[in-house]
């Protein structure tokens, strides 16, 4: 892998000059916002607990996106529908399987409906999740280059017309659609929050230049490894001001909400993984979402 070795400067990645080079608004504060993945449900289950969200506190509802079961665009539909001021949104779309111009369609066309609430989050997905028996791309370099171009043609859509590209993977002759969706309601764009391996380059460089980064480590091994403060801290200091840093707990999280604060943490998203397959399971999330946002 490609390590950070140098400082944001060495490699023209500093604070203020890259978020002037790629336009991009500054996050909403250093506050620590609270956002609920739902670990399992049809659309009507994802609705109704988007609505107990909600009205309990919290700042954003989020699925997840398989690659075959509940569609996670309609469920994300029916909570923005069943709600007025959550954030809503996916953890996470796996763009290497999916067809950019279609994302960028329904984003665009979901962001107008709910006012401007919605979140996409990008990565390249997790292969065990069926990647294979379904024929989809497994090998980890070309994922990575259909997401990099994936992120081109969606950001390129939503700003307009007459678009085209011309990638590895992806060619696109001049779009004057006259039927378009509409544009996205916040400066033609929806916030994007991608995965970034820390301290990979290659993956960094792709995710600072977005509005989130969901970090996620490796140990010594190359095995994935557990996120701690002093990485978040590593990461802000690296990417300065402007970009929300997404982390996630489960339950009884080895860190307080405080010390993801006081890393550098923008979002603390909550998800009962572990629980997903308990007969109960949507008590439990009920439940959850009723105590409110951690402490």
């Amino acid at each position: 892998p490609q390590l950070l070795r140098v400082m944001p400067e060495q490699v023209g990645l500093g604070d203020a000059p890259r978020r002037a080079l790629v336009g991009l608004p500054a996050a909403e504060g250093s506050k620590l916002r609270f956002g609920f993945v739902m670990p399992v449900g049809d659309a009507r289950e994802v609705m109704e607990a988007a609505a107990e969200a909600e009205k309990h506190g919290w700042d954003g509802f989020l699925v997840w996106e398989p690659l075959w079961g509940v569609d996670a665009w309609i469920s994300m539909t029916a909570a923005a529908l069943a709600t007025s001021s959550i954030k809503v949104g996916t953890l996470l779309s796996p763009l290497s399987r999916m067809r950019p111009w279609q994302v960028a369609a329904k984003s665009a066309t979901l962001d107008h409906l709910s006012g401007g609430r919605l979140i996409l989050s990008v990565g390249l997905g997790a292969v065990d999740t069926g990647f294979e028996s379904f024929g989809e791309v497994t090998d980890v370099r070309r994922r990575a280059e259909l997401l990099d171009e994936s992120l081109d043609i969606v950001t390129g859509l939503w700003r307009g017309q007459p678009f085209t590209y011309a990638g590895k993977h992806y060619r696109i002759g001049e779009s004057t659609f006259p039927h378009k969706p509409p544009v996205p309601v916040n400066d033609a764009r929806v916030p994007i929050w991608v995965v970034g391996l820390w301290p990979n380059r290659r993956s960094m460089a792709r995710a600072v230049k977005y509005q989130g980064i969901i970090p996620s480590v490796r140990n010594e091994r190359g095995e994935p490894g557990r996120l701690k403060p002093a990485d978040v801290h590593a990461i802000r200091e690296f990417v300065g001001a402007g970009v929300d840093i997404v982390v996630e707990g489960e339950g009884e999280a080895s860190h307080s909400v405080g010390e993801w604060q006081d890393a550098g943490a923008t979002w603390y998203i909550e998800s009962l993984w572990q629980e997903q397959f308990a007969d109960d399971i949507q008590e439990r999330v009920h439940a959850r979402l009723r105590n409110g946002p951690p402490a």
